[in-house]
């Protein structure tokens, strides 16, 4: 699925072969033909070789500029100068014209192998039990998502035009320094989920052991561990799973998502053709009106709407960590928009499922791991453990495992792999205790979705502002990774104030609210509980707006000619 688009590890940055004025040809460049390009670069550590050669494009009026001082010539050598000491290494590097391999339809199959979960199937059911018609709660669902297509369009751009992760681009906004604080927020959130999605797992795999197991005295719960023995070991196989193909590298996890789309739709299909053959029909979800009145329908779409915008806002602040990989823009734009598509989709297969249980077993059975267990059967189990596996390890490895691991990387790349990065957060995941948070209402659910587009939305907002309010699209990719004193992302001692001052007053306006939810604060004014329930727009445009409005009076430094796409600007 994810085929060649996640090499993160597979490749080191080389050099750009010497090419002369007289045989250059249209399509060989590896850089765009609107630069020249005079590179004179020290590698080699085996010989200490020096090698000289240039780079002669045709210009279009642009000053000369040099390719980032981070590219290494092979596997056994590269060129670290003092500036770049603790910015880079294999996992952070510019991804090379070669390396584009990630077409629109394999940024599809990515999606694919994302939406099909079990916090997916559970959405729109989620809210047709609140009240809401059926077709309602998908609606709020596709709604949710096609809000979200445009920040995830417009922060994978410079993901794709400059082969740069999401913690290389945070360094544009927050500073050489500063970018830790956005890319370790963003890393706690993907260890939470980490957590949860690999109890999911975890769970599937206790539901379905034979009843004599389940009955054992391994398999009642202890106080102190907060589950039973029999289902943490479970929960330990199923992450053990998970790390397998992890420190296999980026091939392990390739491989997963290139087979796991095809079966995912054809299981999701499989599922649906049961429940509208044992239910004769789809009848009894089509009869599910709403329970509502107007006013009540409003009061709770909003805060639904920010749940569902919550549930992908952290792909959709990483997802330069895919679209480095993508052949070119359109095939970034179209891959991702075929989201609102697939989560639409998905959840109507959950909610048509989840209507039929009523009919074929006289009770609403929401949980998919569950009713997989009451249909029975060695096929079914077989099917069972194989279809909630595979969706929980795609889901699971692309959406909560890249991004902290990248965001470790960032924090000391001398130390850090992606694959140490992986283990660490897979390490994490277990000690936030999963098991404690999913044994809470379904409404801590939305307090935990909620909450956390609070910390996520500024930091989407203040980007997005950078990118395309500041500069305009133009970064200067030698200066993010640099920290001579005068480079454009150095500001004050490596951290961008405005970006620091934008980010704390876009998470304050809804940390009222927040303690409101939890019954920290009894009692809060009206204005800050709409606040918490519109939590991501409240913080994402806020932030925006003041980081904007900062950096116009501060006057952020700017090096338009200084920008170093590394795709043909003609694209």
């Amino acid at each position: 699925m994810v085929s060649n688009c996640l090499r993160f590890r597979l490749h080191l940055h080389p050099h750009l072969s010497p090419v002369s004025a007289d045989k250059a040809q249209p399509g060989n460049f590896s850089l765009p033909t609107s630069h020249i390009l005079t590179t004179n670069l020290a590698v080699s550590a085996t010989h200490h070789q020096h090698h000289h050669f240039q780079l002669l494009h045709r210009s279009r009026g642009r000053r000369l500029c040099s390719p980032p001082p981070v590219m290494a010539a092979s596997q056994d050598s590269a060129y670290y100068d003092k500036d770049t000491a603790g910015l880079t290494n294999d996992d952070l590097r510019p991804t090379t014209p070669e390396q584009r391999t990630f077409t629109g339809l394999e940024m599809a199959s990515l999606w694919v192998g994302l939406v099909v979960g079990v916090p997916t199937y559970y959405l729109a059911g989620s809210l047709v039990d609140l009240g809401m018609a059926w077709w309602q709660g998908i609606a709020t669902v596709v709604a949710a998502n096609v809000i979200l297509l445009v920040p995830l369009i417009l922060t994978g751009h410079p993901g794709t035009h400059y082969g740069i992760s999401f913690p290389v681009l945070a360094r544009s906004a927050f500073g050489i320094r500063g970018a830790h604080v956005p890319t370790l927020l963003r890393a706690l959130v993907g260890c939470g989920w980490f957590g949860i999605e690999t109890w999911i797992g975890g769970d599937a795999i206790f539901l379905l052991l034979p009843s004599f197991l389940k009955h054992a005295s391994f398999a009642r719960s202890l106080p102190w561990l907060g589950t039973s023995p029999l289902e943490f070991a479970c929960f330990l196989v199923f992450w053990m799973a998970q790390m397998a193909i992890i420190w296999k590298g980026i091939d392990g996890i390739r491989d997963l998502e290139k087979y796991s789309a095809p079966v995912l739709m054809l299981l999701t299909s499989s599922l649906l053709c049961w429940a509208y053959v044992k239910a004769g029909g789809l009848g009894h979800m089509l009869s599910l009106s709403s329970r509502l009145s107007s006013s009540e329908f409003w009061s709770l779409f909003f805060p639904s709407l920010t749940a569902n915008i919550s549930f992908w806002a952290t792909v959709a602040l990483n997802i330069p960590d895919f679209t480095r990989y993508a052949k070119t823009q359109t095939d970034q734009i179209v891959g991702q928009a075929g989201l609102p598509i697939f989560m639409g989709a998905f959840t109507f297969v959950g909610l048509a499922v989840t209507s039929s249980t009523k009919v074929v077993f006289g009770r609403v059975i929401s949980n998919p791991i569950q009713l997989l267990g009451q249909i029975g059967g060695f096929f079914t189990v077989i099917l069972a453990i194989i279809g909630i596996s595979l969706a929980t390890l795609t889901t699971n490895i692309a959406a909560n495992v890249v991004a902290p691991a990248n965001a470790l990387v960032n924090l000391s790349p001398s130390k850090f792999t992606f694959r140490r990065g992986a283990l660490l957060t897979a390490l994490l995941g277990i000690v936030c205790q999963p098991w404690r948070l999913l044994q809470s209402s379904e409404s801590f659910v939305y307090t935990w979705l909620v909450s956390y587009s609070a910390l996520l939305g500024p930091i989407g907002g203040i980007i997005l502002a950078d990118y395309y309010l500041v500069r305009r699209t133009n970064l200067n990719v030698n200066d993010l990774y640099s920290t001579k004193p005068t480079g454009s992302y150095y500001y004050t001692g490596g951290y961008n104030l405005a970006a620091m001052t934008a980010l704390i007053i876009g998470i304050l306006l809804v940390i009222p609210g927040f303690l409101h939810k939890v019954g920290i604060l009894t009692s809060i004014s009206d204005k800050f509980v709409v606040f918490y329930n519109n939590a991501w727009f409240i913080s994402f445009f806020s932030a925006a707006i003041t980081y904007w409005i900062l950096s116009s009076f501060g006057g952020a430094k700017r090096n338009y000619q200084s920008s170093d796409p590394l795709l043909p600007t003609t694209e």
